[in-house]
This record gives C-alpha cells, structure tokens and sequence, in this order.
C-alpha cells in the first residue's frame, strides 16, 4: 500500500507547487480532482484530451516527482432527475474515464448517484426506509429504471477503454453501504467497484473492518479514502445519527467529519490497515481532509504522520497482532 493524498485539498495552489508540497510530504501517490464535486483545478479532462502537449506536460509533472496517480476523481450525479446536471456530470464522468485511459490510470472516483421519486421529479430522493409503502415502489422504480440500465452502460463503456469506477458508498446516493454497493456490481458489472471511506460508515454506526472483508472477498475493492469522522455521544444519543445541520455547527451535531486518528484511535485503523492487507488491497491510502476544527495544513500533516506510523508497522508486519 501506497500514502497518498486527494490533492483537492490544495487546489488553490498551482498543479507544480501542490505536487512539491505533496511529494517533500513523504507521500507516493496523488488522487486528483477531474470535475463535479471535487472540481477541476489541477485537471480539466477536455482541455487535457484535446491538447497532446498539455496532456505530456501534465503527466510528466506528477512522474518527474517520483509520484503516481492513483485515481481521477469526478464525484457527481448523472442520475439526477434533472436532465441539464445528469448530462453534465455524465459527460464530466465519460471525459475523465477517457482521460485515464490515456494516462493509464486505473480507477475514476465518483457517487452512484441518485434519481428523484419519479420522471417528474425535480431533486433526487434517497429513501432510507421501506414503509409507507410508496417509500418500497420508489426505491424499486429507481433501481430498475433508473441505476441498472445506467449503470450497465458504464461497466461497457468501462471495459472498451481499460478503466474502473470505484462508486464511493455516501449516504444521500443509492450506494451508501455495503449491500448496496454489492447489487450494484452484482447487476451491472465487474468493472464497477468501490471507494472505500470509513467516514461515511463511521456515522452509520457501521464497522469498516467487516465491510473491507465483505468488499475485499468481492472482489470490489478499487481505492480508499483516509478520512474519520467523531461521534459525539451526547448528540446521538437525543437525536440519533440522521443530522441535517450545517457541518459548521459542530457543537450540535451528532458527527462530523474528522482528521484520521480524531474519531477514531489507532487501534481501530490498525484493525482497518491490516483488515486491507488481509485482503490483498495494494492500492492507495488517500488522505482526504474535511475536518471543520481544523486547517489543511495542519489535518494533512497531522494525517501524514498518523498513516506513515501505521504503514511502517504494515510493511514489517506488526499489525497482523494488533
């Protein structure tokens, strides 16, 4: 396994000057930002497909620091029941996965995405349990009109140019969990994997360590994100883990978003370092930072030190008795 970081964390650096920063870092490889959510700072796939000398400089930027990417990411929705953002974050998605191809990279990053109640549907709809019984026809509707014939088209175009998704489980999309993320494979192909973030799990009340398992004997698991996130117990115990307050309203909140190390202690991501190396994952170690207490320097390097740590102990062996 490989330390390397989501470099959207930088994007108000110039491309060069984040990878500096990130390689003097210690770290070996770069996830980068392509479109939809994470944005395009350091990488515009058109701009980059339609221009050969621009696309050689960019990758000759990242290889000349000893660095690899590890991943594309282009986070988005191209279920959603609005036509003008579905086409775009599906374009976004079709650029990017053609970009990596020509880069040869592996693994594009995105969300399933999430389709509204019906095809007159205005915003997307997540449903979170099955009764009143519209909640069970809505949930079907969307999956067999919507998810599987998209993403079946996908695992084809994904296999004409040599690349996979790795579907990042969120809640708020049809893919947040471990089932989910398992049917849409099982329906739609093989080329459709995961990105693995125990963040999002965490506040399920999930545990990553079995979900890696489950995942990891899959066959599914494509890339992981390093980010934690704190349960404040007071919080949840009122009001359960479903928190529609702003993520700056951390007082109030039953979680947030954490820096690895923050939410959780070390023995629980020694369990989910060796849990990847008992099943095989020699992919990335993403840091992601969206910790609200703290700056990106300081949650990134505080994260590089943390991993680093965990990583040595990996490589000679330690965590297999941790």
């Amino acid at each position: 396994m490989k330390l390397g970081v989501f470099a959207v964390l930088f994007g108000d650096k110039p491309l060069e000057e984040a990878l500096d920063y990130i390689a003097e870092s210690g770290l070996e490889a770069v996830e980068i930002g392509a479109g939809g959510f994470p944005g395009d700072s350091h990488c515009n796939p058109r701009n980059l497909l339609e221009d050969e000398s621009r696309l050689n400089r960019f990758k000759q930027a990242v290889e000349s620091r000893g660095l690899e990417i590890s991943a594309l990411s282009c986070h988005g929705n191209p279920l959603h029941p609005n036509p003008q953002i579905a086409r775009r974050d599906h374009e976004t998605f079709e650029q990017t996965v053609r970009l990596a191809a020509r880069l040869g990279v592996e693994n594009v990053i995105t969300f399933s995405g999430c389709p509204g109640e019906s095809e007159h549907s205005l915003n997307p709809v997540w449903v979170t349990c099955p009764w009143p019984d519209e909640f069970s026809s809505v949930l079907k509707w969307q999956w067999e009109e919507k998810v599987i014939p998209y993403w079946k088209e996908q695992d084809r175009f994904l296999k004409q140019h040599g690349v996979r998704v790795a579907i990042e489980p969120h809640p708020g999309f049809v893919v947040y969990n471990t089932e989910t993320m398992l049917r849409l494979r099982e329906e739609c192909g093989d080329n459709i994997g995961v990105n693995f973030d125990p963040s999002h799990l965490f506040w399920q009340q999930m545990d990553p360590v079995a979900a890696i398992k489950e995942l990891g004997k899959a066959g599914a698991l494509y890339h992981f994100h390093a980010k934690d996130t704190g349960i404040d117990r007071q919080n949840t115990a009122a009001n359960g883990v479903l928190d529609t307050k702003s993520y700056r309203d951390e007082l109030n909140r039953s979680w947030i978003f954490r820096t690895v190390g923050y939410g959780h202690g070390e023995e629980t991501w020694k369990q989910i370092i060796s849990a990847l190396q008992m099943v095989g994952y020699q992919g990335a170690i993403s840091i992601e930072h969206e910790d609200s207490l703290m700056s990106v320097e300081e949650g990134f390097q505080k994260a590089v030190s943390f991993l680093k740590n965990l990583l040595i102990k990996e490589r000679v062996g330690d965590l297999w008795w941790a």
